[in-house]
């Protein structure tokens, strides 16, 4: 008996050193010398050094002037009856897709809804990027597609009072291509896009002196 737990204390204890301890050390220990701006959250500094957000996380933008991410589908709970949860857009806690099918008719009517309100400031255009309608399955998807972007442009370009073919440079210079060049699609961050686009703009009188 005495011999059986002894073999699984030391077995416990060698387990936890093992793969408690050491692993996760070693582990971090990599991560850090191999990828520090990745193992550090892939922070993204604004112009003082503080971190603006993570490159890796989306965010929830507001307003004419800037690129919107794609439509998120987290939540959070609802401050007037706990029991419930109301839309949260890019809530990091609450990371989750609508699990909603083809055949619901909450998605669907979500889908006419806000492709009608899309169609609006973007006359003449009939077929939208899916991203600009459909959530991921996180609700965090920092990424868009450039057909999104290019067909957001007029939009923040009138509202910033920029020539369109600046802020469509400025798209094509922020487009990272398929991983490997076979993985995925190409995509641009919108964090690092809108990031840009106010860094441009701050610095641009500042060009024509």
């Amino acid at each position: 008996m005495n011999t059986m737990l002894n073999s699984a204390v030391r077995l416990t204890l060698a387990t936890w050193l093992l793969f408690g301890l050491a692993y996760p050390l070693a582990v971090t220990g990599i991560a850090q010398l191999a990828f520090p701006r990745q193992a550090n959250g892939s922070l993204i500094a604004g112009p003082g050094g503080a971190p603006l957000g993570a490159a890796q996380v989306g965010q929830n933008w507001v307003g004419a002037g800037w690129f919107h991410g794609r439509p998120s589908a987290t939540t959070d709970t609802d401050p007037k009856d706990p029991s419930k949860t109301i839309p949260a857009p890019y809530n990091a806690a609450s990371s989750n897709g609508s699990n909603l099918g083809p055949t619901s008719q909450a998605l669907h009517d979500r889908l006419f809804t806000d492709r009608k309100a899309l169609l609006k400031d973007l006359p003449g255009i009939q077929t939208l990027p899916a991203d600009m309608l459909t959530s991921s399955a996180s609700g965090l998807d920092p990424d868009i597609s450039p057909a999104n972007a290019l067909m957001q442009a007029p939009r923040v370009a009138a509202a910033r009072a920029l020539p369109l073919e600046q802020v469509q440079a400025l798209i094509a210079t922020h487009t990272v291509g398929r991983t490997f060049g076979v993985f995925g699609e190409p995509r641009i961050n919108v964090l690092s896009l809108n990031m840009a686009l106010q860094s441009w703009q701050a610095a641009k009188p500042q060009q024509t002196k």
